[in-house]
């Protein structure tokens, strides 16, 4: 959004993880002075709500009814553009995504990108990185579609804010890329992403870009994909130790010379392409019967018949 010439914007911070019953400090920063700021309360699956206005000149603060009043508490800092929302004795449902807004001239109003709250009860300083499990292509989808398919499964991680990036090694270009959605898994979350690329590009590496509020040193985890005239075969990496592919003699013609155990391991890829794919059928069949469940006795929904007597 701009005004006049002067482009506005405010600047939250992408995820905030705190200890149950202890209090949450939210930051918004504006590239200029306003006179009011907003926050916004949003929850999966309900429309976002304001919860609060702060007068800047005065420091009144209006309350919306969405949250408790002794909830939540709102400030200005010292330089005059920087604010805090404050979120007190944390409970789990009180993970959500808290968005500072103003209204700029002209009417506009102007949000800020957010901030996912999560609530543990672990140490929130607790070093929990993804955990990358690594899958090229399988000679099948090689041979039958001249593609092939470089899979990134991430696990073990927290909080569950995650950009994952796809890039050919030695160049900053973002490749086109697909991604699953996060699953949580006990107390830590897992998710997977996968890039197609054609024949030609196979003999290029590639590699994964993660970024999490848990990489060491807030470094950009980078998972390296070899190239199929290097390496054929599933690797496990440590987020915490240096990377290393064992290098296999193979190119795209070669595949009836690679030893078993990496035959088998091509096999794995394809097994969990097909697990994923029978997993999403499943849940289509799901969704399926339970609308015709819930449109009966309409004729189209399979296995059903009247008789009449």
């Amino acid at each position: 959004f701009t005004s006049g010439l002067v482009a506005f914007s405010l600047e939250q911070p992408s995820v905030v993880v705190v200890r149950m019953d202890t209090l949450a400090i939210m930051p918004c920063k504006a590239s200029t002075k306003i006179s009011h700021i907003h926050w916004y309360h949003h929850q999966e699956h309900t429309a976002p709500q304001r919860i609060l206005r702060l007068e800047v000149s005065g420091s009144s603060v209006n309350k919306d009814s969405v949250l408790k009043a002794d909830k939540i508490i709102a400030i200005k800092d010292k330089d005059v553009t920087s604010y805090s929302l404050l979120v007190l004795k944390l409970k789990k449902n009180d993970e959500a995504v808290y968005y500072c807004a103003t209204w700029e001239v002209r009417y506009n109003k102007v949000f800020g990108p957010g901030t996912v709250l999560r609530v543990t009860d672990k140490n929130p300083d607790e070093d929990i990185p993804p955990k990358p499990t690594v899958f090229l292509p399988s000679i099948t989808e090689i041979k039958d579609h001249n593609t092939g398919t470089y899979l990134c499964l991430l696990e073990d991680f927290f909080p569950d804010v995650i950009k994952i990036d796809w890039k050919e090694k030695d160049d900053k270009t973002v490749l086109q890329s697909q991604q699953g959605d996060t699953m949580k898994t006990k107390d830590t979350y897992m998710k997977f992403s996968w890039l197609t690329v054609t024949q030609e590009s196979m003999a290029k590496d590639h590699k994964c870009m993660v970024k999490h509020e848990r990489n060491k040193g807030r470094v950009d985890q980078e998972i390296d994909f070899p190239s199929i005239n290097r390496s054929i075969q599933v690797v496990t990496v440590s987020p915490l130790s240096s990377q290393s592919f064992s290098t296999v003699p193979s190119t795209v013609g070669e595949f009836s010379l690679v030893p078993n155990n990496q035959q088998l391991q091509l096999m794995n890829t394809s097994a969990y392409y097909i697990y994923i794919l029978l997993l999403f059928k499943s849940l289509m069949y799901s969704i399926i019967i339970t609308i015709c469940l819930l449109e009966r006795p309409a004729p189209a929904c399979v296995g059903e018949s009247s008789f009449s007597g």
